[in-house]
């Protein structure tokens, strides 16, 4: 039983055959789900440090170059999504091509991804509603609303003594909505989706032509500033110039992870073969455009120097005397959030569901609710794991580690989708790669080398995650894998 076995192209047309999910999604939904993943909190903080720190006005350059390496991967992953429109993502596509150990170790990462994703994501709602509620007057007891770590730092710095006890509340209570709304259906995800999406793309839109009326353009000047170094955290970085485009392409990325999540719902799409591609590309040009034009705007508001690193938007608005439209943007921002979990945990059992059917996880995992006919149990439990994680535990610097796993699965699908040209080039493609091997490599490249930027402390937790991930393959997964009846 050889770990390179493959699941052969027509095992993936008898799972969908019978697929027992409902399918309800259309490409316009698809491609709101993608948008709901993708536009989030990163929109609202990832900008003002990627801008104050290392781009400046030329940020807009570095959410360019973040795109287009983003766009290399997408289109690899809509090829894959036309021959192989079922839940499982890149999973899925190497399972396929690769091998069997590698498309384990894939979703294995892709665990890790929407996991911690979901958990770090609850946080900063959690933040953002505390916020949101102080604007009206309301002030959460910083006990509540924090884990045990973080409350005593804040009470420190008020020259309070430690609590005794410590629960993030609303943490724990928005995760638990979500897992509710989960439960009941993809439709109704679908339809919540859909509303916070209208909402948060009509502010993203107020912020761009509203910011613009207040534009200096003397503050995009230089366009791109003169290169130094800085140390930041203890690291010694390229700060500015040509360099720090480059470096801030690395942060901004981190905004458009999301685009992925759209191929996991394919077991629950109308015309997966044409719909999923469309969706994939659809949701990340559409949230290029709004990115490069907010750092364009946000810029231009405020000398990218005086830009606040934590809430730049609210505060590039404050700066221009707009302080009404602090209200509207922090409303936007807890509702962006909202749906970014909301996707990233229906992503994350739907990559449990399609390891579950190939027998590579308990069928604990694949049991869909009789009358709701979602995977109830999984997502039950996912949402268990992660309310108690992010009501209890400090969240630091994770966005790395969040993105381990996502970096490697776009790297392996550039590379899969080569390999299947090579393998099977008979096979039908509804939707082809353009010039898929300088397309493929590049998408390699761009991936291998944003992993090159993350810390050490981030690659031991990877390899102790992946050495954990191996283990359970070859005692449990290896054995029960469907590819042993054939």
């Amino acid at each position: 039983m050889s770990i390179w076995r493959v699941k052969p192209v027509a095992a993936f047309e008898a799972d969908m055959k019978k697929n027992d999910l409902k399918r309800v999604l259309t490409k316009w939904g698809l491609t709101s789900l993608g948008i709901g993943a993708i536009i989030g909190g990163g929109i609202f903080t990832l900008t003002g440090i990627a801008a104050h720190d290392y781009a400046g006005p030329a940020l807009a350059l570095s959410f360019v170059i973040a795109g287009i390496g983003c766009l290399f991967a997408s289109l690899c992953y809509a090829e894959f999504a036309s021959v192989l429109p079922v839940e499982g993502s890149a999973y899925a596509y190497a399972y396929g091509t690769v091998g069997e150990l590698f498309a384990w170790f894939i979703g294995w990462n892709l665990i890790l991804e929407y996991m911690m994703g979901a958990t770090t994501v609850a946080v900063a709602w959690s933040g953002y509603f505390v916020k949101l509620l102080h604007l009206f007057g309301i002030d959460f007891p910083i006990w509540l609303c924090n884990d045990l770590t973080t409350a005593t730092e804040k009470y420190a710095e008020l020259g309070q003594g430690a609590p005794s006890f410590a629960f993030n509340l609303p943490a724990f209570l928005i995760t638990w909505v979500v897992t509710y709304i989960l439960v009941k259906g993809i439709k109704e995800a679908a339809k919540t989706n859909n509303i916070i999406v209208i909402i948060k793309v009509a502010v993203v839109l107020f912020v761009i032509i509203a910011g613009a009326f207040y534009i200096d353009t003397a503050n995009w000047q230089p366009f791109i500033p003169t290169e130094k170094t800085i140390i930041i955290d203890g690291v010694e970085k390229v700060s500015f110039g040509f360099g720090g485009v480059l470096t801030a392409a690395t942060i901004v990325f981190f905004a458009y992870i999301g685009f992925d999540a759209v191929s996991t719902q394919a077991g629950e799409a109308i015309n997966p073969k044409k719909d999923v591609p469309f969706a994939i590309v659809a949701s990340l040009i559409i949230c290029t455009v709004l990115y490069i034009l907010v750092s364009l705007v946000l810029t231009g508001m405020v000398p990218y120097d005086q830009l606040d690193k934590s809430a730049p938007v609210a505060s590039a608005f404050s700066e221009n005397g707009i302080t009404w439209a602090v209200f509207i943007i922090t409303l936007a921002a807890t509702a962006g959030l909202t749906s970014v979990m909301l996707v990233m945990m229906l992503g994350q059992t739907r990559i449990f569901l399609g390891m579950a059917k190939d027998g590579l996880l308990p069928n604990f995992f694949k049991t869909l609710h009789p009358t709701f006919k979602t995977p109830h149990k999984s997502t039950i439990l996912v949402g268990g794991i992660i309310s108690i994680v992010a009501a209890l535990t400090p969240i630091n610097k994770v966005s790395e580690m969040c993105s381990m796993g996502t970096l490697l699965a776009f790297a392996m699908v550039c590379v899969a989708v080569m390999i299947l040209r090579v393998k099977k080039p008979e096979l039908e493609r509804p939707y082809k790669t353009p010039a898929v091997y300088l397309v493929g490599t590049l998408g390699v490249a761009f991936n291998l080398f944003l992993m090159y930027f993350v810390r050490k402390e981030t690659w031991i937790a990877f390899i102790v995650w992946g050495i954990i991930g191996i283990t359970v393959y070859f005692l449990y997964s290896k054995r029960k894998s469907n590819l042993n009846q054939l």
